[in-house]
């Protein structure tokens, strides 16, 4: 017998006052996704036929956080409750399909204990998951009687009897679409809060002889869901602990776990050396023999083999090649792009720019808009005068010129290869020929100047 197509109901139109913010609850970020987003791609994982998201009067902002063209959008425009929100959506589900009902706030919830609710409701109308907790305090209680399940009580409404219940409902579950617009149909407002629960159709469908299942799910913090921001911290200490074992038994080297943040994802080869006090961000990718120092942040950026990034530095959207030197208190910022064996050091800031194999920029400069050749030294205090006010222009350094300290290089500027440029230099002319440039004022050449040997220490 082929299983029944699924359709995905997200419910997401809660106001989420106790959040205290300016943003709907489901925009707020744990491990570096909004609390939507966790939702959303568990629900893609199980490959349903439609994803329906019930959205209050934000979906403008909604849609500009998620990035998402597959969703179907159903607004309700006044909250009237969970069962009234899954009316709105399930109208235009074909009656002999499934609906499965999750919760844009209860981000944790696995492809795993998803499929397996799936699964386990082919014996049954409807398949609620549940799970028997030493706290019940603020979730509905599953009522039973000889064993079998005859509706669900929301606490507000519970007597003290029925809240001493310890099998909770997690307000996640799949049904027919026939059976759930029925049911819905006949539920009322009767309650402390004058709302349509969805947990009313428990009764009725008990009332009609429906055998009602119960599945668990595979952890408890899978039904934990978000209300303010104290929950909001419990659930990213969650989530970052979870990502910090599975990368330690990965065999990533954290010297202090307990300050290490990873929000995004993290792709890593052997022999990775992490310091204390370090965040990552989006998608970072680390070679081998990488290490990375205390207090640095990386966000949506590549690192390759043997590279060592020292204390405090920051690097956003880079390349890293192999074997570089970075930092401490560098700031590699976006299209930064580094060739294998470059240097740079601390207090240096890049920008848009390229610089190639074993190039160094070892203290307190500016490099924005740039493509700088192999071998070429930039001294202390130097920078690209990249900006004209409206403009970013280019700065193009062939291989070997030496960038004496506290220059200017005023672009749009190309300097050739093997060139000298005094310190103190302010360069507005291009530099056809090998030569010295100096002068602070005007720009002067001293052509078939050769730089002073190496001197070896005795």
């Amino acid at each position: 017998m082929m299983q029944k197509k699924t359709n995905i109901i997200i419910l997401a139109a809660g106001k989420g006052t106790r959040m205290k913010s300016n943003y709907p609850k489901v925009l707020h970020f744990l491990g570096g996704k909004t609390i939507l987003e966790h939702v959303i791609q568990t629900a893609q994982s199980i490959k349903p036929k439609k994803i329906i998201l019930v959205h209050s009067h934000e979906k403008k902002l909604i849609s500009s956080k998620i990035y998402n063209n597959s969703l179907e959008w159903v607004m309700q425009k006044k909250p009237k409750g969970t069962g009234h929100a899954i009316k709105l959506a399930v109208k235009n589900i074909p009656d002999d399909e499934n609906v499965l009902v999750l919760y844009g706030d209860v981000p944790f919830i696995s492809t795993e204990s998803i499929k397996k609710l799936q699964n386990s409701k082919k014996n049954s109308k409807i398949n609620l998951l549940t799970m028997k907790v030493k706290n019940p305090d603020g979730y509905g209680r599953i009522l039973r009687k000889r064993g079998k399940v005859i509706g669900i009580i929301e606490e507000l409404d519970a007597t003290q009897k029925q809240k001493n219940i310890k099998e909770i409902y997690s307000g996640v579950f799949i049904a027919t679409s026939q059976d759930l617009k029925r049911w819905l149909g006949k539920i009322s407002n009767k309650n402390k809060k004058k709302e349509f629960y969805a947990t009313d159709i428990i009764a009725l469908a008990c009332f009609e002889g429906k055998f009602i299942q119960t599945t668990q799910p595979l952890k408890y913090q899978e039904i934990l869901g978000i209300n303010n921001k104290l929950e909001l911290s419990i659930l990213e200490k969650i989530l970052q602990k979870e990502q910090i074992n599975k990368l330690l038994i990965d065999g990533l080297i954290l010297k202090d776990p307990s300050h290490f943040i990873l929000r995004g994802k993290l792709k890593h080869g052997k022999n990775i050396e992490i310091d204390t006090g370090v965040v990552f961000e989006d998608n970072v990718v680390l070679g081998d023999d990488v290490k990375i120092g205390v207090g640095c942040i990386i966000k949506n950026s590549i690192i390759e083999s043997k590279t060592n990034i020292q204390a405090y530095t920051i690097i956003e959207n880079a390349k890293i090649g192999k074997n570089c030197i970075i930092g401490p208190f560098a700031h590699l910022r976006t299209n930064t792009i580094l060739d294998k064996k470059t240097q740079i050091g601390n207090f240096v800031e890049i920008k848009d720019s390229i610089i190639k194999q074993k190039s160094k920029i070892k203290h307190l400069s500016y490099i924005g808009n740039s493509e700088i050749g192999t071998k070429v030294n930039i001294g202390a205090g130097s920078i690209t005068c990249n900006y004209d006010g409206n403009n970013k222009l280019k700065t193009i350094i062939g291989d070997n010129v030496l960038v004496g300290s506290n220059t200017e290089l005023i672009a749009p500027i190309k300097i050739i290869k093997n060139t000298t440029i005094a310190a103190g230099t302010t360069l507005t002319k291009d530099v056809n020929k090998p030569c010295l440039v100096y002068n602070k004022k005007e720009q002067k050449y001293k052509e078939n100047w050769i730089r002073p040997n190496k001197l070896h220490q005795k």
